[in-house]
Parts: structure tokens; sequence; C-alpha cells
């Protein structure tokens, strides 16, 4: 929200105060209190009629600075909180020296001149990070009496923003205006369904405001050079999160508020759905999944979305029996015949034909109006009624409805929807209905996910989820909702997963081909080598199939052939989604994130890193044509084996069958030794492709075991000294392979039992099940 009218004024019926200096402090060992006058004071009489800011200081874990304004602090409280995680055993330091005071949380510091002008100065190893100076520390009031609490922090010259959730605006946030309000708005608009008030910046630090509800920012805006965030209340509280890098920020921000949960190795596979309101029945599932396994395409989940239940009747959790007759059947019949895992679309609503409707009402399990009647719409569903989440019972009851369809053979649901909720209801537990807007989704969410661990057991629980809020990372996976079918909103869905990902959020999808409309063939084989070059993979659309003989003998090919690769990466990604779950780095990473020391990766979104070693540069363009930048060193195209040099940009066109897809120098990325399915034995055979190996550097890696979260089922170290590559390994379950790509060479003279041959891509060289060294000679080339 914008309060001031230009530099000098305010806007017209706007009253403003803001800290102005420090009249006193309460000192504790590890925390500071200071009480701010909003004016300059000289004389006793300037204390009377007038605000006094209190502003409390304190650390919850090292490397995190919390400070929490208050005006009045006689505000009922009411929910919801985010849940946060201190760290066990902090304790921050407090020093005073003269007017200086400090208090210190790792190797970030909160510095404060008590005898100066009103600034709080955010340092970390001799620099300042940023502050909050003459206007950063306030509150307004509006003309209606409305009230609200405002913090400014100011930015660098330079500095960059990023964050605040799935944003499809542009992905610097500098120059916007952005409100944290969960909202139905497509792709192509500035709301969004997965709103996080939290932002960082490529100076080495982000800002958590810890408030539930509506946040309001002004980014470079209003006040140029400052980010401005405010929310309707007595108090503001936020955190200072240090790095220094942006992953050291991710992983303390995700300790606060809660780790990513690692997602089944199956859920990595190829999803494929019914679509929204196309024509569906349980012949047409059976020749959509036919028409995959005769065309060769792997197929892992297959997802029934909405018309799997009645019309008119969404939720009522039960099959349309004109449609599905035997849904039980059905479902075994496919985890049987195929392999497949099945996932069912729900909505927290229920509509009023549903026969839940009374039943829900009858106990109270419906949000109500003030008045007592239950809240209800048409918008969505007809007299639809929305569960009060905050009952502990309701929450029971729903739950109780999806056990009966875990028990019946589904393996996870789509939860849709959660962001339209009204603000003119009273909640069960009193949760003040501004602040609980956003907030809906975490209950909704945390329910779901909580009767699929019960159900399948601890690691096998998935979501896929449109909205969400700080915190939903722990309940994966997020889709990035309803997108449009051509270029543009394919590059749109990847800005806005980039900004989910620099938001804490480990795991994001989107759909295939894109929702509504119809992809033309050269939007869908593009956007499939970019869904399956993502964290999850899902063909869905609106009013069409998205099945690739739908667009052309081509698409077929490149589903084929990109799933298939996929399938070969997860000892790769896998990992890469363990260090997802182990510290908040997303499997799909900004480049910034990457490469923090590289300005010219601080704007990047059309290319991104798949894992910490894979840059990815979808196509854009019918024409095959596509702009990336390659960072400094030697990256090697992982489909091709050629080798190109950074840094700098490249202009290329690529046919279908490939895209920019850059292994990067020196890596070491595990080739699995199946391609059938995401889920197997990944260390049993594995391949080793080695990139431009460094002289002097060792590099390990750990292949996962599936559905384990920390431990490795094998770990080789590779070695270059010289002309020679070594391989050391540990744990190995049988025969592995060494890929030198772009290299020549042969087995070294240290007794390796590795044989060699000339590849394409380079030479491989194999050793037999029990071999724990591998030694080889390079020959150049």
């Amino acid at each position: 929200m914008k309060f001031t009218d230009g530099y000098w004024m305010m806007r017209e019926g706007v009253r403003a105060s803001y800290a102005a200096e420090v009249a006193d402090v309460r000192v504790d060992e590890d925390r500071f209190t200071l009480y701010a006058p909003v004016r300059h004071v000289t004389r006793r009489g300037q204390t009377l009629n007038s605000p006094l800011l209190t502003v409390e200081c304190w650390s919850p874990a090292e490397g995190v600075i919390g400070i929490r304004s208050t005006h009045h602090a006689g505000a009922a409280e009411r929910g919801p909180e985010f849940a946060l995680h201190t760290e066990p055993g902090h304790t921050a330091r407090v020093t005073r020296e003269g007017s200086l005071l400090e208090l210190t949380a790792g190797e970030l510091s909160l510095r404060v001149d008590t005898a100066a002008p009103w600034r709080l100065d955010f340092t970390a190893n001799g620099r300042v990070l940023t502050s909050a100076k003459a206007r950063g520390t306030g509150f307004a009031v509006l003309g209606d009496g409305s009230h609200y609490s405002l913090a400014q922090l100011t930015l660098n010259v330079g500095e960059l923003v990023y964050g605040l959730g799935e944003r499809f605006t542009p992905f610097v946030k500098n120059g916007q205006s952005v409100d944290i309000w969960q909202a139905d708005g497509g792709t192509a608009s500035e709301q969004a369904y997965k709103n996080v008030p939290f932002h960082l910046t490529d100076r080495g630090y982000g800002v958590f405001v810890n408030h539930p509800g509506k946040v309001s920012y002004e980014v470079d805006s209003e006040a140029v050079g400052q980010v401005q965030f405010s929310v309707e209340d007595q108090s503001l509280e936020y955190f200072v999160l240090y790095g220094p890098t942006p992953k050291d920020v991710l992983d303390r921000y995700t300790a606060l508020t809660g780790r990513p949960a690692l997602p089944p190795a199956w859920s990595f596979g190829l999803w494929l759905s019914t679509s929204f309101t196309t024509s569906y029945d349980e012949e047409t599932v059976n020749r959509f999944v036919r028409g995959m396994a005769e065309r060769d395409i792997p197929l892992g989940v297959f997802h029934f979305d909405c018309f799997w239940m009645r019309e008119y009747q969404w939720c009522d959790f039960t099959w349309d029996p004109e449609v599905f007759p035997d849904p039980e059947g059905m479902l075994r019949r496919l985890k049987e015949e195929h392999g497949l895992r099945v996932s069912v679309w729900i909505n927290p609503y229920i509509a009023q034909k549903s026969a839940l409707f009374a039943e829900a009402k009858r106990h109270g399990y419906l949000v109500r109006k003030a008045d007592g009647d239950v809240w209800q719409w048409d918008l969505w569903q007809a007299g639809m009624a929305l569960v009060d989440f905050t009952d502990p019972d309701a929450r029971e009851w729903y739950a109780s409805k999806l056990r009966t369809l875990t028990a019946q053979g589904v393996d996870c649901f789509k939860t849709d929807f959660g962001e339209r909720i009204p603000t003119d209801v009273v909640w069960h537990d009193g949760s003040g209905p501004e602040r609980m807007h956003n907030y809906y989704t975490q209950l909704y969410n945390e329910t779901v996910f909580e009767v699929l661990s019960e159900a399948r057991g601890a690691g096998e629980a998935v979501l896929f989820a449109r909205s969400a809020t700080a915190g939903g990372q722990q309940f994966p996976v997020h889709w990035g909702g309803d997108c449009e079918s051509h270029f543009g909103a394919m590059a749109e869905s990847l800005r806005g997963g980039l900004s989910l990902g620099l938001s804490g959020f480990g795991f994001w999808s989107h759909d295939i081909g894109g929702f509504e409309g119809t992809p033309t063939p050269e939007v869908f084989k593009r956007w499939v080598q970019f869904g399956l070059l993502s964290s999850h993979s899902r063909l869905h659309g609106s009013k069409s199939y998205r099945v690739p003989w739908d667009y052309d003998e081509e698409a077929v090919a490149v589903t084929r052939d990109f799933t298939r690769l996929k399938h070969r990466l997860m000892p790769y990604l896998f990992r890469a989604a363990q260090q997802a779950a182990e510290r908040g780095t997303p499997m799909m990473r900004a480049m910034v994130l990457e490469f923090p020391d590289d300005p010219a990766c601080h704007t990047l979104d059309r290319q991104y890193m798949l894992g910490e070693d894979l840059l990815v540069a979808p196509v854009f363009s019918a024409d095959g044509f596509v702009d990336y930048y390659v960072p400094d060193g030697t990256w090697t195209h992982l489909l091709s084996g050629e080798q190109v040099q950074g840094s700098g940009w490249r202009r290329e066109r690529y046919g279908y069958d490939s895209l920019p897809l850059l292994a990067r120098p020196g890596s070491v990325i595990p080739y699995g030794s199946s391609d059938d399915a995401a889920e197997y034995d990944w260390a049993h055979g594995v391949t080793l492709r080695v990139h431009a190996p460094v002289d002097g550097a060792t590099v390990v890696t750990r292949i996962p075991a599936p559905g384990v979260r920390d431990d490795s089922a094998a770990v080789f170290r590779t070695t270059r000294h010289g002309d020679t590559v070594t391989v050391d390994a540990e744990g190995a379950p049988g025969p592995w392979q060494v890929l030198l790509v772009g290299a020549r060479a042969q087995p070294g003279d240290t007794g390796s039992s590795a044989w060699a041959e000339r590849t394409a891509l380079g030479t491989l060289l194999a050793v037999s099940a029990g071999t724990a060294h591998l030694t080889a000679r390079l020959a150049g080339g």
C-alpha cells in the first residue's frame, strides 16, 4: 500500500508516524526492547499526547534477527499464526558500549545508536546489509480509521529483489507493488495462487514478514531505494536472515518455516490426466494408458480430474456411477496391469447438491457468517460452502472421506483451489477472517498430506497443490495453475516457478502444453521438453486431451525420449530432491541461486539450473531459436557431447529432439541403468558421466536409495591428476561404468578391471561388480 504522495507529502486522509529516536531501552541477556517516540523529544512536555512505539529485537536462530514494532499492544490476539521453528540451544549476544547497542546472532548483527536519530543497521562481516532509517519503522492511520503498521528497509545501488511467492510478473521485483493475497488469477496477471511474505536479494540476505494476512509490498517503487511492507494491524513482525549466499538464506528460511517433505520416487515419473471438461470414462482411461504403452512411453501416474465425481456435487468424494461403475476394480486393474499410481482431483468446497452438504451443516463443519448462516455462493459450484478446517472435528470428518478413497486405491490427491476464501465469516477457532484468507490453504493441504502419510507410510505422501503460503513448502508438490497454451504462457509459468523456488519451495510443476486452449504441435513439443526437465511432470489440459498422438508423431517421439531421459537421470534428480528436503534448495534453481557472483545471471528467467549441475534453456519459439547465457568454464551438452565455452551469450537453433541442456564444468552426472520407470535401483549399473574434469579436483557423487531421505546406496569419488582420472567406489551394489565425455582414454595400469569402448560421446569404461577403484589415462581429444 502506498501512503505517501511523492517524496514530501502524505496521501489525502493519511496520517503517518515514524520512529524518530530511542527514548529508552530495556536490555536482557539475549534481546533488547527499544522505546521510540515519533518525534524528537527535547523536554518533558513533548512526551504528552504523542505515540511511543515499542520495538522488540531478538534472535530465534543463528543468522536470523527478529523485529517486532508495536503501536497499541491491547488488541486481542487472533490466529492463525505461522508455525515457526526456533533453533534449539541458540542464544544471541547483546553488547552495549556507550550509546551503541548490538544484538549478534552468528555472523549477523543489529546495531543501534541510541543517541542518534532512529536507525537500525543489519550488518554482517563489517558490511551493512540493509537499514531501517527515518521512515523505516512506523504506522499510518487512514481517514476511515484503519491502522497500518509499516517498515522500510534500504536497498543498495543495483540491489535486486526476488521471491514473494509464485509470481508471474517480472522475475526481478524491483519497481513492483505486490499484495500478499491469495487469488485465483491465472498465470498472466499480478494475482497469485501462492503468496509468500518472504523476499531475498542478491546482496546476501532475505526478509520474512511474520503475518499470515495481507502484506502489501512496495519494492523500490513508492520510495525508491527501499522495500516497504505494511499490514493492517497494530504491530508488525519481521525477520532478517543472513546468507551469505542465496542458498544459505533459503536454508535459514526453511529451517524457520519448515523444510519441504521428500516426495516419493515414483512421483517423479510422467503423470497423465483425463484433462478437465473433456469427455471420459473407463474406456477412455484404458485407451490413453494402452496408447502410451503401445508407443513405448513409460507412464507413472494416472490422474482423474474433476468429473470423476458427478456434476454439481463437488466434492462428495463419490465416483460417478454412470461413468465409473466399478472404481475399485478399475483402480486395481490400473495398478496390476500397468503398474500405475492413481491421483484424483479434490477441492475444499462442498456443493449444496452434494449429500455431504446437509451432513456437514448438521454437524457445524461449514464456515458460517456472523448471523449463524452457512456462507455460500454460486461461483464454481452451485450453492457451495467451505469446510472449516479450524474445527478439529471438521478436519477429521473431511479426512475420513479421503481415507475411503485411499482404501479404494487412490495414491495421491490434486488439492485444487483454496484461494477464494471469504473475509465476511466467523471461524470455529475465532481466527481473524483477514488473517485466515491466506492461511486457509495451509490447513487444507496439511489435512490431506497427513491422510496420505497415514495411509501410505512415511515418505510416500505427495500432493499436486495449487495454493500455498509461507510454510506450504512442507507439503509438496505444487503446480503453476491455469495457464494458456502458447509460448508466452510457457515462459510466464517458468517465471512463476523460479520465483516460487526463491520463496522456499523445493518442488514445482506445471501443465505440459498449457491448460486453457489447445497448444499447437510446436508449443506442445517444446513444453514437453521443459516439463520433463522439471521437478515433476504432468500432461494436463482443460477442454482438450494432452495425449501426444493428438498432436503429431514427432510429439510422440519427443514425449517418449524425454520421459526416458528423465528416468535415466533419476539418480541425479533424486539427490537434488534430497537437497531440497535437507536445506530448502529448490530442484529448479534460478541462475542467481547457483551463480550469485555472476551479475549476468541475476536477471535470467528463461533458463534455470536443474539441480546444481544441469543448465536448462527451454525453447520458447516455433522456429527453434533460443538465446541463453552460459556462465564461465567449459560446459558440455548432455545430449550431443559438444563442449561450450563460457562465459557469454549464445543463439542457437534446435530441432525437437534437443534443447540447450548443459552439464556444468567438472560435473559428474550419474545415469541410471533403466529408463522404463522413475523408481528402480539407481546405483546398480550406474554410469558416471564425467564432464571436463578439473585437474586437482575431487567430485563426490552420492547415489540415493529410492525413498530414503539421507542415506546413499553408493558413493563415488572422481579425481583428476594430470592425464589420469581415478574413480573410487563405496557401496556399489553391482557393476558400474564411467563415461569420459568428449575424451579419448584407456584403462590405467593400476590393476583396475575396466574395459574401454569409444562411443559418440566419449570413452566408456566399465567395471565388474565388486570393483572399488578405476583408473583411466586421458589420451586427449
